[in-house]
């Protein structure tokens, strides 16, 4: 008989810590515990977050019954840190370190691997992280952008595209280190990407590159963009927001809904649709340079993301990729899951944990 393993997932958003326990891949409960902004103001640093939501974590697993020392391993939401590969990390005291002080930058993700080493602790078993979005496994060659002062940085949703890279390896009957796949994710920002032998070898960076998105501009026309930086209308913090929040399908059209904009295409809406359509073309070009990094033999196109329920928009990709390879879709981006999944590839030796250095 296999054996059960029951897992603590956690991960921190801004406004949110969202939680679930999992008996193998079966989910026990999952709930996102709210935080106002009322509580949230009289902590200066994100880190200062740390003891308040640890008790929040602790009484809602009181409130469901869950003892702690029932639990095989903890596993939260992987922050920004030093570049490394992808896979499952043992929480230890170094990470502990380079999320406390934020190493790249603050964000409530660094808060995941802290929260799940303290009630790793209190069970006495491992904590861990996976695929965080400081995942850089970039060939050389990608690392080059054209100007000597700039090198082109990995970053893209690892932890959606990574699982769903698992899931199409099992669908496929592959080993998921034999298989080359092209991997999308569709959400707020867009990521594409290759991932050859189980490295993403190449990614379009969903702040700096590739195609627009619901909130992000992706790449634009470089001496467009200079001037616009230099027209005076804009201070840098302005024009970072630009481009990363107040762009792509939002600029266009008010909305980042797809759902909403799609009812305005079935309206007759002609913009929305222009705009839409133009967004899946510039997904479906990317695509293909992407293609061309491994000569064109990939095994599988991937999608995933919210955005990958959008019918609409994954036929537009579809239509013009398919003579690629075979598209497999599998919308949303269940995190806790992921992180599940990855503890459980590690409890179950079917990958090693690595150290985090």
């Amino acid at each position: 008989m296999a054996n059960e393993y029951a897992v603590l997932a956690i991960n921190p958003g801004s406004t949110s810590t969202k939680i679930a326990v999992y008996k193998n891949e079966s989910c026990q409960f999952e709930t996102t515990i709210r935080h106002t902004n009322e509580e949230l103001q009289n902590f200066a640093r994100i880190n200062d977050q740390y003891e308040f939501r640890l008790e929040l974590i602790e009484q809602t697993l009181a409130q469901h019954s869950i003892a702690v020392k029932e639990l095989s391993a903890v596993v939260g939401r992987g922050g920004p840190l030093k570049a490394l590969d992808s896979g499952t990390y043992i929480v230890n005291e170094m990470m502990c370190e380079d999320l406390r002080i934020g190493i790249q930058t603050e964000h409530a993700s660094n808060l995941g691997g802290l929260l799940a080493r303290a009630i790793a602790d209190q069970a006495g078993v491992a904590a861990f992280i996976v695929d965080p979005v400081s995942v850089d496994e970039l060939q050389p060659l990608a690392r080059i952008s054209g100007l000597p002062q700039i090198k082109r940085r990995s970053l893209f949703h690892a932890l959606n595209l990574k699982s769903a890279a698992h899931r199409a390896a099992k669908e496929l009957g592959r080993d998921y280190h034999e298989l080359t796949l092209l991997l999308i994710h569709l959400g707020g920002g867009i990521s594409v990407g290759v991932q050859q032998r189980g490295k993403m070898i190449d990614v379009a960076n969903p702040n700096e590159s590739g195609p627009f998105s619901p909130e992000r501009a992706g790449a634009l026309p470089t001496g467009d963009l200079i001037k616009l930086c230099y027209s005076g209308q804009y201070t840098l913090d302005e024009m970072k927001k630009l481009i990363n929040g107040n762009a792509g399908l939002v600029a266009y059209l008010g909305s980042n809904d797809g759902r909403e904009i799609e009812h305005r295409i079935t309206a007759g809406d002609e913009k929305a649709a222009l705009i839409y359509e133009a967004m899946a073309y510039q997904v479906a070009k990317e695509v293909g340079a992407m293609a061309a990094v491994v000569n064109g033999k990939a095994d599988a196109i991937v999608l995933t993301g919210g955005l990958a329920h959008s019918r609409l928009l994954v036929d537009w990709i579809t239509k013009r990729v398919q003579f690629i390879a075979g598209v497999l879709v599998y919308p949303g981006e269940d995190e806790l899951r992921a992180l599940v999944e990855g503890t459980l590839r590690v409890l179950r030796g079917e990958e090693p944990a690595k150290l985090y250095q």
